[in-house]
């Protein structure tokens, strides 16, 4: 089965490229140049990537109401702007943040990651390592063992959050804010301590982290 794709891009110049591209690699592409009628046009698609600069609604409204109707729906977000405020306001509601210029391999990839990761959303459970996730239940499961593992509200949020940007490099300032909704105040060490005891958990050697990874300096990813 085809995978449908709904493009909303205003810039004629990388939108033609980027639906030929995407075409050639088999996906089934709606390409919208605004975002009038895009929360009826997504109603049949498997995935939404969206630019920021719109004419008319912003892409980061256009996002908002498209979560609201078709809260399942993985949102992809393209923009120039590159700063960490737009990209944590994108990530408020979407489900991954590409800046411009981008190679389309990576979007691609990035595509490839947000489609599997969304099977888990139709009740499909998403396999990471000798991990089992079922998202829609809220609960984890060793698949070595069949045994489920047992996080706490935090632990799982946290979790959750970087399945939600699987493969991805997200900073501490990101995931501190999205769960606990609060700023990141430099040199906390709340999340630390969370992530210390969520590989305790995960991993089948923490001192070796195979999923949950510590990218230095920056903050963590769960490999995709």
């Amino acid at each position: 089965m085809a995978i449908h794709i709904l493009y909303i891009e205003d810039d004629t110049e990388i939108g033609s490229w980027v639906c030929k591209d995407l075409q050639e690699r088999g996906y089934e592409v709606v390409w919208l140049t605004s975002g009038e009628g895009a929360v009826e046009a997504a109603a049949d698609c498997h995935l939404v990537i969206l630019d920021v600069m719109l004419p008319g609604l912003d892409g980061f409204t256009v996002g908002q109401r498209l979560k609201r109707n078709h809260p399942e729906l993985p949102i992809l977000m393209l923009s120039a702007r590159s700063s960490i405020d737009d990209k944590l306001q994108g990530l408020q509601f979407a489900d991954d943040y590409l800046t411009k210029p981008f190679h389309p391999d990576e979007l691609a990839a990035r595509i490839e990651v947000l489609v599997r990761r969304s099977g888990s959303l139709s009740g499909q459970p998403l396999e990471i390592g000798h991990l089992r996730v079922f998202e829609r239940e809220n609960r984890l499961e060793n698949k070595l063992t069949g045994s489920e593992i047992i996080l706490t509200g935090k632990q799982f949020q946290i979790f959750m959050y970087l399945i939600r940007h699987l493969g991805q490099v997200m900073t501490k300032e990101q995931i501190y804010e999205a769960v606990w909704g609060d700023p990141y105040l430099d040199g906390d060490k709340t999340l630390m301590v969370h992530i210390r005891y969520l590989r305790e958990k995960i991993e089948l050697d923490p001192a070796a982290p195979q999923i949950l990874e510590t990218i230095r300096g920056i903050g963590y990813r769960v490999k995709a």
